[in-house]
C-alpha cells in the first residue's frame, strides 16, 4: 500500500510540474515564450493560452486528494489526449523524434499516476474502511 502510494504521488508530482507550474510559469514569467511550442505547428497564438488553462486545471484536479472523482476522471482523460495530440501534430509536422517522443513519455508517466490512483483506490475499497471512490485515502 505505501509502494502504491509513493509511485502515485512521485508519478502526479512530476506531471502537476510539467503539465501545470511549467507551462503557467512561462505565462506568467516569460509570456513571450507561451506560443514558442504551438506557433511551429502552425496552431493560432489563442492555442497556447487555452492549453495552458485548461493544462492547469487537469494537474490541480489531479493532484488534489478530494476532489471529484469524475472529475479528476475527465482530467487525466484530457491530459491523455492533449500529449495524444501533442505527439500527432510533431509527428505530421516536423517530424522531430525527440519532440515526439517526450509527450509519449509524458503520457506513460501519465498512465503511472492513474494506474497506481486505481491500485489505491481498490486497496482501500476492499478494506471497507473508506468511501466507495476511496478518496480518503490519496490524503
Amino acid at each position: 500500500m505505501k509502494k502504491n502510494r509513493i509511485i502515485f504521488w512521485v508519478a502526479t508530482l512530476f506531471i502537476v510540474i510539467w503539465e501545470g507550474i511549467m507551462p503557467l510559469g512561462t505565462l506568467l514569467f516569460a509570456p513571450q515564450y507561451v506560443n514558442m511550442g504551438t506557433k511551429p505547428l502552425g496552431y493560432p497564438d489563442y492555442f497556447a493560452y487555452a492549453l495552458i488553462i485548461y493544462k492547469v486545471l487537469g494537474v490541480t484536479a489531479i493532484a488534489i486528494p478530494r476532489f471529484p472523482h469524475k472529475l479528476r476522471e475527465w482530467a487525466y482523460a484530457g491530459l491523455t489526449f492533449s500529449l495524444i495530440f501533442a505527439f500527432i501534430s510533431h509527428a505530421c509536422v516536423d517530424k522531430n523524434i525527440a519532440y515526439m517522443l517526450m509527450p509519449l513519455v509524458v503520457l506513460g508517466i501519465l498512465m503511472l499516476s492513474y494506474v497506481y490512483r486505481s491500485k489505491m483506490t481498490a486497496s482501500t475499497n476492499f478494506s471497507g474502511n473508506q468511501a466507495y471512490h476511496g478518496e480518503s485515502a490519496l490524503s
